[in-house]
């Protein structure tokens, strides 16, 4: 091969990897705290691996339709209802019942389930999927158990459910990365450790009436093995 050939053929190399390198503006929604605790942290490396790629991360916390709302992929926490939608499992998140110590000065500390219903308040937690607040959780002998307290206080976001519990206004069941400073701290206390909640199931989902471009699949990727270290 001579030498003009040589550097013609590098030349068709070049386009041809740059021609099929993901690429283009990726849409995706996540709510903030998985956002900032799992994505976030690693995404400078994501965006280096592949520099064509361009983010717009949303965090509406409410349903959404993907397709009319030009959403490549959404990530959402719970156990998935029936939908047209593909979707791959991320992680399940452990979970745990806490309180802040002023609160258990207070109320005393539950040592079992049934403990609770003896003037125990639970801060309520509204989603956007029901208007009922999400009752609390446990695994007992084996069996999945589910209750509702008494609250003083509703809210509808997740730094406000923490923030509140800390506050000493009500028992919280949150998942346990989400509490990690506070419990290094001492803010917030975990009670009821032989009865935790089951996992809390995280998806990505995206439609299937789209093609999964190079992009979405090479994100996707991405953000599986995320949430795998920083579960880890």
């Amino acid at each position: 091969m001579t030498e003009r050939s040589e550097k013609e053929s590098s030349r068709r190399f070049r386009f041809h990897q740059t021609r099929s390198s993901p690429s283009g503006l990726l849409r995706i929604d996540v709510h903030g705290t998985q956002a900032r605790h799992f994505l976030l942290p690693g995404l400078k490396v994501f965006l280096d691996r592949y520099p064509d790629i361009r983010l717009h991360i949303s965090e509406t916390h409410q349903p959404v339709d993907i397709v009319r709302e030009g959403y490549d992929c959404i990530v959402r926490a719970g156990h998935l209802a029936d939908s047209p939608l593909i979707g791959r499992k991320l992680a399940e998140l452990k979970r745990g019942t806490f309180a802040s110590p002023e609160y258990l000065a207070r109320f005393g500390t539950p040592h079992v389930p049934e403990d609770l219903f003896d003037g125990h308040q639970m801060v309520g937690l509204l989603s956007s999927d029901t208007p009922s607040v999400a009752p609390f959780a446990f695994v007992v002998a084996g069996k999945a158990r589910e209750l509702t307290l008494p609250t003083v206080v509703t809210v509808t976001g997740p730094e406000t459910n923490v923030a509140s519990a800390c506050a000493g206004l009500g028992l919280i069941q949150v998942p346990r990365y989400r509490v990690a400073s506070e419990l290094a701290s001492g803010a917030l206390v975990e009670v009821l450790t032989d009865f935790p909640p089951s996992p809390l199931p995280v998806h990505v989902l995206y439609s299937h009436t789209r093609q999964l471009s190079p992009r979405l699949r090479v994100f996707i990727d991405w953000i599986t093995e995320r949430y795998r270290l920083r579960e880890s």
